[in-house]
């Protein structure tokens, strides 16, 4: 008879970690080093039961919270009219093949309300949030309630803000409006943006020092 903690955990490792990539972003650098610590105790021979029941029983719960908002996305309405549009399909095959888009388009082209849709549109948000920054409170306010309402849902249900002293995100969120300071002042405790699978950095122009440390963050 053989103890479980001899069981060889290799012929479970390769599912674990397929399964660590339909978990959401957030975790799965956590999951990734439980899953080699699981390994590494395994192979010397030392009990890794309840490590790899922890793992299993908080994957499944990550797996279980990104089908749930993957079945919960809201369906994009895109108002054709504005000129960003013609070029719908080139940007969504463009953002799907490159980790870093730069976009440039005129005034009034509907650049940073169309965006964060066609992002969702194509999957982002789901694994993560799409965090979509502007160098002012009022602009990051007034966009989010234009995405609200496009989206046909309230503040905080599928589009938040986070400004100063305020925070209308709610787990529900797939799209954060944020200013440029508040995404960089996450960066303390979230080195690499994990909370993040799109991060859209708008006037990216105005060239302040925090957005230049968010390029260098995002890319």
């Amino acid at each position: 008879m053989t103890d479980s903690s001899d069981t060889p955990i290799q012929f479970q490792s390769a599912d674990i970690a397929r399964q660590i990539d339909l978990a959401m972003q957030v975790d799965q650098f956590r999951f990734r080093r439980a899953l080699r610590n699981i390994e590494h105790a395994s192979r010397q021979g030392k009990p890794i039961d309840r490590q790899r029941d922890k793992l299993t029983k908080d994957l499944k719960r990550s797996v279980t919270l990104r089908e749930r908002r993957a079945a919960t996305t809201p369906k994009c309405n895109f108002n054709l009219d504005l000129p960003i549009l013609d070029r719908r399909a080139e940007i969504s095959e463009t953002i799907r093949k490159h980790q870093v888009v730069v976009i440039c388009g005129e005034t009034g082209s509907g650049k940073s309300t169309q965006l964060p849709k066609i992002c969702l549109d194509i999957g982002r948000g789901v694994g993560g949030l799409i965090g979509h920054t502007q160098p002012r409170r009022v602009a990051a306010r007034t966009i989010a309630a234009r995405l609200a309402e496009e989206l046909n849902s309230s503040i905080g249900e599928h589009v938040g803000f986070q400004i100063r002293f305020s925070d209308t995100t709610k787990p529900t969120t797939f799209i954060k409006l944020m200013t440029d300071g508040i995404l960089l002042a996450e960066t303390q405790g979230d080195r690499y943006l994990d909370r993040y699978d799109t991060i859209i950095v708008d006037e990216a122009h105005e060239r302040s020092l925090n957005i230049d440390f968010l390029i260098y963050h995002a890319s």
